[in-house]
């Protein structure tokens, strides 16, 4: 049997990466096998990828010769940044350099980099629609994963932009969820109006990816989006309804109202549902359901997802 291709998957252990490394060693017959990269090769969840059958690597975004040994020998890369680990727009920026000059440079043959819109191309930072924030960046989780596809681009490493969006395991860890109120009643609360919400299973951006890497060169140098569904609030709240067995009311609040809120990024937050509710066309037309089924013919809708995962979600 011919040796398998080696793709080196960042963030292993996370929610996106994590899914890619499961879909692919459920692959037995497939070409491909994974190198989990990840900073604490003993955690628990870098322990259970390796009895899967995955090699487990120690590797660091911000250490480059890390990257780079971890990258040699591998056909593919998935890469990934997570902004909310440090809420800095440079550092991830600078991160994502690193990952492209690395890939470069061990020539890999395949980068999926996954990334998101950079908004000030809809919103210029004179724009006062939308409060600049960190003096460069209108929603710096997006604009700085945007900015970032240039070093990919520019570096020549064969690269699929692939553009993801909110993930319902954000309902979840994120806090996103319904919540109950003094009032007792549940209320489901996005600055969205009335407009859709494109969203998945994060498990589903990893299949994807999968399926771009087991269709060879055929995405190579573009760039696609992917979405389970396209949902607006009061359809979430009517799934929640009918698969909790308790009343989600949809209490949509404005922009200005959700950046007030407090919690740790919530002006980034707030931003960033203004953002998909006023482009929303452009938006939901760069994120494409079939595409999404075309790459991964399992993909979850919302309900489904939430008949497996409703129970984990804190309503309290």
């Amino acid at each position: 049997m011919s040796e398998k291709k080696v793709i080196a998957v960042i963030g292993a252990t996370g929610a996106q990466g994590g899914g890619l490394v499961r879909a692919i060693l459920a692959d037995k017959s497939g070409e491909f096998t994974a190198r989990a990269l990840t900073r604490d090769v003993n955690s628990e969840k870098a322990k259970a990828l390796s009895k899967l059958g995955a090699e487990v690597v120690k590797a660091d975004l911000d250490d480059y010769e890390s990257l780079k040994k971890s990258f040699t020998g591998a056909y593919g890369v998935y890469a990934v940044t997570n902004f909310w680990e440090h809420f800095s727009p440079e550092k991830e920026i600078a991160q994502a350099a690193s990952i492209a000059k690395a890939a470069k440079e061990a020539e890999v043959k395949h980068v999926i980099w996954s990334s998101l819109d950079d908004t000030r191309k809809w919103i210029p930072l004179s724009d006062d629609r939308m409060p600049t924030l960190k003096e460069k960046y209108k929603v710096p989780h997006f604009d700085a994963k945007g900015e970032s596809n240039k070093f990919f681009i520019e570096s020549g490493v064969p690269t699929t932009i692939l553009n993801t969006v909110f993930y319902w395991e954000n309902f979840v860890y994120f806090g996103q969820g319904p919540k109950k109120g003094s009032d007792g009643k549940i209320t489901f609360t996005i600055p969205m109006s009335d407009k859709k919400l494109p969203s998945i299973a994060a498990e589903d951006i990893g299949k994807c990816a999968y399926g771009v890497f087991k269709n060879g060169n055929e995405y190579i140098g573009k760039t696609i989006g992917i979405a389970g569904e396209q949902l607006t609030g009061k359809q979430f709240a009517e799934a929640f309804t009918k698969v909790l067995g308790k009343e989600v009311i949809y209490a949509p609040v404005t922009p200005e109202v959700y950046r007030g809120f407090g919690f740790p990024g919530a002006d980034d937050m707030g931003n960033m549902y203004q953002f998909k509710a006023e482009f929303e066309e452009d938006y939901c037309n760069s994120r494409s359901v079939e595409l999404a089924r075309k790459l991964n013919p399992t993909l979850q809708t919302f309900e489904s997802w939430l008949k497996e995962n409703g129970t984990k979600i804190p309503l309290e």
